[in-house]
C-alpha cells in the first residue's frame, strides 16, 4: 500500500529546465516546493575528464534507458505499432537537469508568424492557403510574440545567452546579455557567401558562453573551452548553461525546494469529490518498489513531452484525440522536425575538430513567412546555418555518395575528407497533420506496468517540399563557399524511428485560447483541472525551423508566474 506523504504547496513531475524554472520561481515566492525526478542526480563534478564518445555519444550514458520506458511507433493508423528497442531519430533525457544536461544550447526564439500561423496566414494568402482539405490544422497558439517576449528575456538572462540582433527575428527588449562566440574561419567562410546571395547571417544564439557570467540569480556560468562535447555531453567546466548550474541551485538556496532522485511518477491523483483539482500523484521508488503518494496544492508536470502526455492519458484526464472523427484535445498536432540541408568538399583544410555546440551561423530569410509562399506549395521554412560543433572521430566519417561504408575505400575517404568537408543545413518546420497524433499502446507496457506511449506519424507532402527547399539553398551557399563538389540531401521518404534526425518533438499537450481546440490554456493551466499546470515542447501548436529550448523556456517562465497566482488567488487564470 502507497504511504501518504505531507502536502507540499507545488510539486513538478521531472527537475530539467521547465522543473527548475518552476521550482526556482515558486521557491523564491515562500512556497514549499517538492522535484520529483526520475532518475538520478549528475553535477559538473561527474562530468570531469567526459570526453569519452563511445561511452556518451554512442551508448547514451545520460539517455532514457528504454529497456525499461519506450514507445511504441507506427507510420499510419494500419500499421502495428511496435517499440522502440534502441534510441535514434530522438534522444530522451534522463537525470537530474534532463535533456537539459546533453543539450547543444543552441536558444533561438519562435518568430511572431509561429504564433498566429493561422491568422497571418490566411490574412496574406488566404483560407486555401492553409491546405485544410489536405489533412493540416493550423491554429494560433493563444499568445502573440509579443506578450512572449519578456519571458523569452528572462530565460536568456538566467542563461547568460551569447549572441547579437536577428534582423529577421522578433523584436527585442533588450540585447543579449553576453556578446556573440567567437567567429572562426569557417563561419566567416559561410558569412561571406550567404551575404553575397542577399542574406542576412548572424551569429547563433548561444548557451555555450563567449565569456563568464554571473546571472539575475547570482548563479555564476564560465566561459565556453570550445572543447567539442555539448550534444550528448555533460559540461565540466560549468560553462553551458544547464539547470544543474542555474535554476536548480537557485531553488535549492531558497530552503523551500527538496528534490527526490529515483522518483517515477505513475499517476496523477484526482479529486474524488471536485473535478476541477487534481490531488496530487503516486510514484515509485525506482531502486526500492516502494509506493508513495504525494499531496500538492498545485501539480506541474515538466517532464518530456511523451511522458507528460502519457501521465495525463493514464490518468483519465482530458479526452484523447481521434483521428477518424477529430474530436478531443489529447494527444493531436504531434509534430518533429526535416533537415533539408547539403555537404560540400573542398580542397582547403579547416579545423573541424574544435568548436562548440551552439558555435555557428545561420540565417532566417527562409524561415518562417520571411519569404514569399504564393507560389510555393508548402508554408513556413527553415534556418539555415553553418556549425562547428566539432567532428569527434567515431561518428563523423565524411564520405561520398557513392562510397562503400566500409573497408579500404571508405577509410581513405574519412581520412581525406574529415578536415575538408562542410555541412550547411536547413533546420525546418513541420506543421499539424490530423493523421499524425500520441495515443497509448494497450499491448505493451512499461517497467512499473504503465501502458507505452504510441506515436503514429509520417512525413507529408508539405514536408518534402520544404525539405527540398532548404537543402536546394543550402546547396547554393556551399557553392558559393567554393566547394568543389556538393552533395544535396536525398529527397525525403517516409520518416524512419531509426536514425538520429533531432531531439526536437512537439505536441500532444497543445496550448491554445479555446478549450475545444488544446489542452491548455496560455498560462499552461489545463483546461479541466485547475491546479493542474503542463509545460514543455508539447504545448507547442506546431513546430518551427528552430530548436525549441528558447521558446520551451519562455513559456516556463509563463507558467511560473500562472503557477504563483493561482497559488496565492485561485481561480481560472484567463479570467484575471
Amino acid at each position: 500500500m502507497a504511504k501518504e506523504l505531507e502536502k507540499v504547496d507545488v510539486l513538478t513531475v521531472g527537475v530539467g529546465w521547465t522543473g527548475g524554472i518552476i521550482a526556482a520561481e515558486a521557491a523564491k515566492e515562500g512556497l514549499k516546493v517538492v522535484g520529483l525526478e526520475r532518475g538520478k542526480e549528475r553535477g559538473t563534478e561527474d562530468y570531469q575528464n567526459i570526453h569519452d564518445e563511445y561511452k556518451y555519444a554512442i551508448r547514451y550514458e545520460l539517455m532514457q534507458d528504454v529497456s525499461k520506458e519506450t514507445l511504441t511507433f507506427r507510420n499510419s493508423p494500419d500499421q502495428r505499432a511496435l517499440p522502440m528497442r534502441q534510441l535514434g531519430s530522438f534522444l530522451l533525457g534522463e537525470n537530474l537537469g534532463g535533456a537539459g544536461t546533453h543539450w547543444n544550447g543552441q536558444t533561438w526564439r519562435f518568430l511572431p508568424y509561429d504564433f498566429e500561423i493561422r491568422s497571418m496566414t490566411e490574412e496574406k494568402y488566404g483560407e486555401d492557403k492553409l491546405m485544410e482539405d489536405d489533412g493540416y490544422r493550423l491554429q494560433d497558439w493563444g499568445i502573440t510574440y509579443d506578450e512572449l517576449e519578456p519571458y523569452f528575456d528572462r530565460f536568456e538572462k538566467t542563461c547568460g545567452l551569447s549572441g547579437e540582433e536577428n534582423p529577421l527575428g522578433g523584436k527585442r527588449s533588450d540585447a543579449y546579455p553576453t556578446p556573440p562566440m567567437i567567429k572562426t574561419p569557417i563561419l566567416k567562410k559561410f558569412e561571406k557567401a550567404s551575404s553575397g546571395l542577399g542574406y542576412s547571417p548572424i551569429m547563433m544564439p548561444s548557451a555555450n558562453l563567449s565569456e563568464a557570467f554571473e546571472n539575475p540569480d547570482g548563479q555564476k556560468i564560465q566561459a565556453c573551452q570550445y572543447c567539442a562535447f555539448c550534444e550528448r555531453f555533460g559540461c565540466e567546466y560549468g560553462a553551458k548553461s544547464s539547470p544543474e548550474i542555474t535554476v536548480i541551485p537557485t531553488a535549492r538556496e531558497t530552503g523551500n525546494f527538496e528534490v527526490r532522485t529515483h522518483s517515477n511518477v505513475v499517476e496523477i491523483l484526482t479529486d474524488e469529490d471536485d473535478d476541477s483539482r487534481v490531488t496530487g500523484v503516486k510514484y515509485v521508488d525506482t531502486r526500492t518498489r516502494e509506493e508513495f503518494i504525494q499531496p500538492a496544492d498545485v501539480v506541474v508536470l515538466n517532464s518530456y513531452v511523451f511522458n507528460n502526455y502519457k501521465l495525463l492519458r493514464v490518468s483519465d484526464i482530458g479526452k484523447q484525440y481521434d483521428p477518424e472523427t477529430e474530436e478531443g484535445t489529447l494527444g493531436r498536432s504531434y509534430c518533429y522536425q526535416i533537415f533539408g540541408g547539403a555537404t560540400g568538399f573542398f580542397d582547403e583544410q579547416f579545423n573541424t575538430f574544435m568548436g562548440a555546440g551552439a558555435l555557428g551561423m545561420a540565417f532566417d530569410d527562409h524561415n518562417g513567412d520571411n519569404f514569399d509562399h504564393s507560389d510555393l506549395d508548402f508554408l513556413h521554412g527553415g534556418n539555415i546555418s553553418v556549425t562547428q560543433t566539432g567532428s569527434r572521430p567515431i561518428a563523423n566519417n565524411p564520405i561520398r555518395p557513392d562510397t562503400p561504408s566500409w573497408g579500404s575505400e571508405f577509410k581513405k575517404e574519412s581520412i581525406e575528407n574529415y578536415t575538408r568537408t562542410l555541412s550547411v543545413s536547413g533546420q525546418g518546420a513541420t506543421l499539424p497533420h490530423k493523421d499524425n497524433y500520441i495515443d497509448i499502446d494497450e499491448t505493451y507496457k512499461d517497467d512499473y506496468d504503465v501502458p507505452l506511449v504510441k506515436l503514429t506519424y509520417n512525413f507529408k507532402d508539405q514536408d518534402r517540399a520544404r525539405h527540398q527547399h532548404l537543402a536546394e539553398r543550402s546547396a547554393e551557399v556551399l557553392e558559393e563557399m567554393g566547394a568543389k563538389e556538393v552533395s544535396k540531401a536525398a529527397e525525403l521518404g517516409d520518416y524512419s524511428i531509426v536514425p538520429y534526425q533531432s531531439t526536437h518533438n512537439t505536441g500532444g499537450t497543445i496550448m491554445g485560447d479555446d478549450p475545444e481546440k488544446s489542452v491548455v490554456n496560455n498560462w499552461l493551466q489545463h483546461w479541466d483541472r485547475d491546479n493542474l499546470f503542463v509545460v514543455g515542447a508539447g504545448n507547442f501548436v506546431h513546430n518551427s525551423g528552430y530548436n525549441p529550448t528558447g521558446t520551451v523556456g519562455a513559456l516556463a517562465y509563463r507558467c511560473a508566474e500562472g503557477v504563483i497566482r493561482f497559488a496565492k488567488e485561485g481561480g481560472r487564470l484567463e479570467d484575471k
